[in-house]
């Protein structure tokens, strides 16, 4: 028996990440415990959890992508109102 997703086009996703994302981590994860383990740099290893945390998406929206629009809406962009008084 094969399931398929609703959606075919549907970006590969393992848990809360893109399957692109889940390598980008893993190979940070690799590199950050060899840098811990030779120089004791810690560093490495807060980048990737903060790449970890802002790669996790809901709903095809990742915690980056709403910082980034709100950020656009709140100080980015301009927001132009019309007030009128309607007789």
């Amino acid at each position: 028996m094969y399931l398929y997703p609703d959606n075919l086009k549907a970006k590969a996703t393992l848990f809360l990440w893109e399957l692109r994302d889940v390598g980008i981590i893993g190979v940070g994860l690799l590199l950050s415990v060899f840098a811990l383990a030779q120089l004791r740099f810690f560093l490495p290893v807060v980048a990737t959890a903060v790449y970890a945390f802002l790669t996790i998406r809901f709903d095809e929206t990742s915690i980056r992508d709403f910082i980034v629009s709100a950020f656009g809406f709140f100080f980015g962009k301009q927001q132009i109102y019309y007030w009128r008084i309607k007789t």
